[in-house]
């Protein structure tokens, strides 16, 4: 199961870029660029991402107190005094955070439920590796509409 949250997030993949290999050659201007009014750019993707690997990491451990390093959830204004930077930094150490979770989680656990009273963790975990490749997807489209 972490080799596909890594190969998801940083691959190596066969499948194409992975969600970390989709943010090469994008600064903050590129990050910053909407393809229309109230769609999502780049930077809010990869904070959208970052918590729901928090969210994931929590559903695995039970963990019943903690806080997004953001207020809000799920899509988030991006705020002004952080950097593009701080936003990758953040989508790293909290894939770091989970991949550490899922290693210490119990092979008995995988069928456990963690959400919705039918998720288990097996299926959460394949679902938010599935998530990074969506998202990537996505980052790739918007960096074609861009004007260079």
């Amino acid at each position: 199961m972490i080799d596909q949250l890594d190969e998801a997030f940083k691959g190596p993949a066969w499948h194409g870029p992975t969600l970390l290999g989709s943010l090469r050659g994008v600064d903050a201007r590129r990050a910053a660029w909407r393809p229309a009014p109230g769609r999502h750019n780049i930077r809010e993707i990869v904070v959208h991402a970052a918590y729901w690997k928090y969210v994931v990491r929590r559903r695995l451990t039970g963990e019943k107190r903690g806080r997004f390093p953001l207020r809000g959830s799920n899509w988030f204004a991006v705020p002004g005094k952080r950097t593009w930077e701080d936003d990758v930094k953040l989508l790293v150490e909290q894939h770091a955070q989970l991949r550490d979770a899922v290693r210490r989680l119990p092979r008995r656990r995988l069928r456990a439920i963690v959400a919705h009273a039918r998720d288990t963790a097996a299926y959460t975990i394949r679902g938010i590796a599935a998530h990074d490749l969506y998202h990537a997807g996505q980052i790739q489209l918007l960096k074609r509409l861009m004007r260079k």
